[in-house]
């Protein structure tokens, strides 16, 4: 592997512990504490099955993806891979498509960042708390790796937390009544069935097809899985904790997601569920009786729930943005390692952090303080319909990557060390269903994000062709 984990290179730095809650805090996100809401209209109570299918999938992909670093645990993750097995273009373009997608991503969540922090202070410009965390959380980052795998631990230990607090009192409400009537396993079926929704109707008659329009929404509350991956040339023992964190997301997304979503669909009848709020708020909201007195102080549940959610919220945010710098680095840091990227951004600093790789993404991703201030009202929705082609060129080239890969391993006889399930069947599996999601986009309102794939696509084949004529 190149310069990877040499006194000149990358570091392995992130132990067990900081793989196993990167790996789950890529899993759990402003997704689940906010996004839900969209899916829930469009699905009803039978999201819950749409997130345990695509869970499903995003498994399939992460083990596709864990087979191949675990063999070769090298910076550039998928996209060193795509270079080797597939072909120069496929490596130029899954790494660039990952870098651009990551960078909205971070601007995104920057943007949203400004947003929580105006819940509590509103007079705060959204570009000034977008500022002052794109300053820290770039900091942490040039620190050292190990710095960042504790602060995406700590950042993720406080996710966990709060699901499991939401499941369990969740759970004792609708237990004990103390939710009122209104909340009951009924809740599931009771009102339209388990799948109430017709073909893009927000009143339809039932059937599977709101189902198949939700899972639209669903799958990009799993973006940000492929992280596992890109930890590879900094992981501690690679072997042994890559393919721990990977096996055991699985079970942790059906407990999470799934788990926390039975829970929210029992407490609540699903049509009083918004788009704008979220699902979660709106269940505790409505627990007014839940007020308690200090002395001569009341307090209101619902007012002290609400600051809660948004600390979780901001957290989850902070974490994603965190993982994008971290990733973005170590990509960029990847493709000048193939030649497809300028050789100084290989610069490590004595942390062994890529400082060029770090600040260069940085620069970019600083247009989004500009961009905030200019139009704040406007700025997260443009950000994040920028999102959805690249996230969907990402897993579809993963998936197929995967396939070349094996390909070649079998040609050569090569048993390897953590084999994906089921293959070639799980990534059939995995193309169909993303070919799927973007059919149902066509259908949804998305169109514009399914026909700026080609568009993309060619811009990414011009960029290596002016790359490869400048190598001769």
């Amino acid at each position: 592997m190149s310069e990877n984990n040499n006194e000149k290179g990358l570091k392995r730095g992130l132990s067990n512990r900081h793989i196993q809650l990167i790996a789950l805090g890529g899993a759990i996100g402003t997704g689940l504490f906010l996004g839900i809401g969209k899916a829930a209209i469009l699905a009803g109570p039978s999201v819950i099955l749409g997130y345990a299918i695509a869970g499903i999938i995003a498994f399939f992909i992460m083990r596709q993806l864990g087979e191949m670093v675990v063999e070769e645990p090298v910076s550039g993750s998928f996209s060193f891979f795509a270079n080797k097995y597939w072909g120069p273009f496929a490596g130029f373009a899954s790494g660039w498509n990952y870098w651009v997608l990551y960078v909205l991503v971070s601007m995104a969540e920057l943007t949203a960042i400004g947003v929580y922090v105006q819940f509590w202070w509103p007079e705060i410009p959204l570009w000034a708390s977008s500022l002052f965390f794109f300053i820290v959380i770039n900091a942490i980052n040039l620190a050292s790796v190990k710095v960042y795998g504790e602060t995406e631990f700590w950042f993720s230990i406080i996710k966990v937390v709060a699901i499991i607090a939401m499941i369990i009192f969740g759970s004792y409400l609708l237990i004990s009544g103390s939710a009122g009537p209104q909340a009951t396993v009924a809740n599931l079926y009771n009102d339209g069935g388990f799948f109430p929704k017709g073909w893009f109707e927000s009143n339809g008659e039932g059937g599977f097809q709101g189902l198949l329009a939700a899972l639209v929404v669903i799958m990009f509350s799993f973006g940000g899985l492929e992280l596992v991956g890109i930890t590879a040339a900094e992981a501690e023992n690679p072997e042994k904790n890559i393919p721990k964190a990977t096996n055991q997301v699985l079970i942790r997304i059906l407990i999470f997601y799934v788990g926390a979503l039975f829970i929210l669909f029992a407490l609540m009848p699903w049509r009083t569920i918004t788009a704008e709020t979220s699902p979660f708020v709106e269940v505790f909201n409505s627990l007014n009786t839940f007020n308690f007195t200090i002395g001569e102080t009341t307090y209101s549940f619902t007012k002290i729930l609400a600051n809660v959610l948004n600390v979780i919220v901001l957290t989850a945010a902070l974490s994603v943005y965190n993982s994008c710098v971290y990733s973005n680095s170590r990509m960029l840091y990847g493709l000048a390692d193939q030649g497809n990227a300028p050789k100084f951004l290989k610069k490590v600093n004595k942390n062994h952090s890529p400082i060029a790789a770090i600040l260069v993404s940085a620069a970019l991703v600083g247009v989004t303080i500009l961009i905030n201030k200019i139009i704040p009202d406007k700025a997260l929705d443009i950000l994040m319909s920028l999102v959805v082609s690249s996230l969907i060129i990402n897993w579809i080239m993963i998936s197929w990557t995967h396939i070349h890969f094996k390909k070649q391993k079998i040609k050569e006889g090569i048993k390897t060390k953590f084999p994906t399930l089921f293959y070639p069947i799980s990534n059939i599996i995995s193309l169909l269903f993303l070919v799927g999601v973007l059919v149902m986009m066509w259908f949804t309102g998305l169109k514009i994000s399914v026909e700026l794939i080609p568009i993309w696509l060619i811009l990414l084949f011009i960029s290596y062709k002016i790359v490869k004529s400048r190598k001769k």
